[in-house]
């Protein structure tokens, strides 16, 4: 029932035009975007704002020579105590009324208590676009408060007139859990900027590029994981390359390949992975062109098996056609039929065939079309401005 509910509303939705402008509330950096998150927030309103008029309100930390077309207002200062800061209902109410602002869309629950407030005073329409469950999030990676974050969400979520969700799952538990009206959810996912993959030539270029900075012999595979590194989900994904799956790749003497760990903030106690340096393990750390990796990488490994939300990191890869072997929990949000031979899915654990299936890995193949009618970022903003114009 709840499944023809939800179909019959999508096809609903119709490209009618409406006199509608979006203040959107942007709780922390985001320029330049170069994280998955900031890159959500920055590519979805580049195509956005194309469509309906948007003004974006976030903090002063932003670099504002990376502002996209849109405007970007750093009126938010960037101590932790804006979370709870009252004086900005007063400030994010005069833009309101200055800009004839409609609709108000909050990055995230956690300035839902500014968003109930400036619907209720302003007569404007709520909406929160939420990245993950959060409380979820929390509470797999052991927050012990993740229980007050549940009803603070599920608040939030009940006062919005529309609540845009990541990928079907986070939208189907806000619906059963949160008991959320369907009418009111949404799925708006990640996305990629290109139509198509790019060509073997270029990814040959790339892979090259790759290989000189890092000295690896071109017959080698180069296999790839990124994130921050401070995350839990990602930490603990990085201690199940290096203790479950780099032995077995190193058992096998016909598979020649190297790993490169991409990412911020690793913990001083992994000294930069100087131990693994002779054991096809490469720290590369931070880098300024995380592309550069997608292009050139032939395997994106994604041993992750918890945290919440879509992994940007799959969507990106697939993108530039790589291959992708994650488990099941790293793979929500990506549905497997639109990605051909180029995603395999294994079970949380099982180490074995994870790594077998990176060894057998046709990377010959190509990323088919379907992938792009799903997640091309303009093909996603115009189904969220059909959204708020049709109801």
């Amino acid at each position: 029932m709840l499944k023809n509910i939800l179909v019959t509303r999508e096809l609903a939705l119709m490209n009618n035009t409406g006199d509608i402008r979006v203040l959107t509330l942007i709780p922390y950096k985001f320029l330049p975007a170069k994280l998955g998150g900031q890159r959500n927030i920055a590519l979805f309103f580049k195509s956005f704002s194309s469509l309906i008029q948007t003004t974006c309100v976030s903090v002063k930390d932003n670099d504002l020579t990376y502002a996209p077309e849109y405007e970007v207002l750093n009126s938010i200062g960037n101590s932790k105590l804006r979370y709870i800061n009252l004086f900005y209902f007063f400030t994010l109410k005069k833009i309101i009324k200055q800009k004839q602002i409609t609709h108000l869309m909050v990055e995230h629950p956690y300035w839902g208590w500014l968003g109930i407030l400036l619907k209720i005073f302003c007569r404007i329409k709520l909406v929160i676009r939420s990245q993950n469950i959060e409380a979820e999030r929390f509470k797999s990676i052991g927050k012990w408060w993740w229980r007050i974050l549940w009803y603070y969400e599920r608040t939030a979520h009940r006062f919005a007139d529309y609540n845009f969700f990541i990928q079907q799952d986070d939208e189907h538990y806000a619906i059963t859990q949160y008991k959320l009206n369907p009418e009111k959810c949404f799925i708006i996912t990640y996305g990629f900027e290109l139509t198509e993959p790019p060509t073997p030539e270029d990814r040959l270029v790339a892979k090259e590029k790759i290989s000189t900075l890092h000295k690896i012999p071109l017959g080698e595979k180069i296999l790839l994981f990124n994130g921050t590194l401070n995350y839990k989900p990602n930490t603990d994904a990085l201690d199940n390359i290096l203790i479950q799956l780099n032995p077995l790749f190193l058992a096998d003497n016909s598979f020649p390949y190297k790993i490169i760990i991409c990412g911020s903030k690793l913990s001083k106690t992994y000294d930069e992975l100087k131990n693994y340096a002779d054991k096809n393990i490469i720290y590369a750390g931070f880098v300024d062109d995380i592309t550069l990796y997608y292009k050139g990488a032939d395997i994106l490994i994604n041993p992750v098996v918890d945290g919440g939300g879509i992994k940007t990191k799959l969507v990106e890869a697939l993108g530039y056609n790589m291959n992708v072997v994650t488990t099941t929990s790293g793979a929500i949000g990506v549905p497997l039929s639109i990605t051909g031979e180029k995603m395999k899915i294994i079970a949380d654990g099982d180490w074995q065939n994870f790594a077998a299936s990176v060894v057998n890995s046709n990377t010959t193949s190509i990323i088919p079309p379907a992938f792009f009618n799903h997640f091309y970022w303009r093909k996603i903003a115009e189904k969220a401005a059909n959204i708020l114009q049709t109801n």
